[in-house]
């Protein structure tokens, strides 16, 4: 008699805590969350040069700038993006123009750039990257970046993009 009774007990626990997870929905998949856009940095858009050309590197190389870039909300990679990369380096100040380039994503919207040797302006290290609307065939908003990177000796520099649809 005691074993029937816990077993109806355990029946019923059970057939109560599933019926509870499938109502709330906690038996349901995770779904992907919201990602917010990434705005633009103040002092972001210093020296830009609209239409920097699409290169393979930057001077002699050496410092690689890296990142993806997704689309915001649903955060699906966005292949084919031109992002522009610009800084003061070893070789050049980031107002010259062989200080200049720009290149593609891939096909999980991921860039890199090799560049020379990031070195501080006004103080700080810190590399400039665009996604211009205007220099790609649209669809997202313009962003301009001004990541600082945590020391002057770093040498590498990976910056995330979420861009916003019009």
């Amino acid at each position: 008699m005691t074993i029937t009774n816990a077993t109806r007990r355990v029946l019923l626990a059970t057939a109560g805590a599933a019926l509870v997870t499938g109502t709330s929905g906690l038996m349901v998949p995770a779904r992907a969350q919201s990602l917010a856009p990434t705005p633009t940095m103040r002092g972001g858009a210093n020296n830009y040069r609209p239409g920097a050309p699409i290169v393979d590197r930057i001077g002699g190389g050496g410092f690689w700038t890296t990142g993806t870039v997704r689309r915001a909300g649903d955060g699906a990679p966005l292949a084919g993006r031109r992002i522009q990369v610009w800084a003061h380096t070893t070789e050049g100040h980031e107002r010259d123009e062989r200080s200049h380039g720009a290149t593609l994503t891939d096909a999980n919207g991921v860039f890199r750039i090799e560049m020379p040797q990031i070195v501080p302006a006004f103080g700080q290290p810190h590399g400039h990257l665009a996604y211009d609307a205007e220099y790609d065939d649209g669809g997202f908003e313009t962003v301009f970046l001004r990541p600082i990177m945590g020391s002057a000796s770093d040498t590498s520099l990976d910056v995330e993009f979420v861009l916003r649809p019009v």
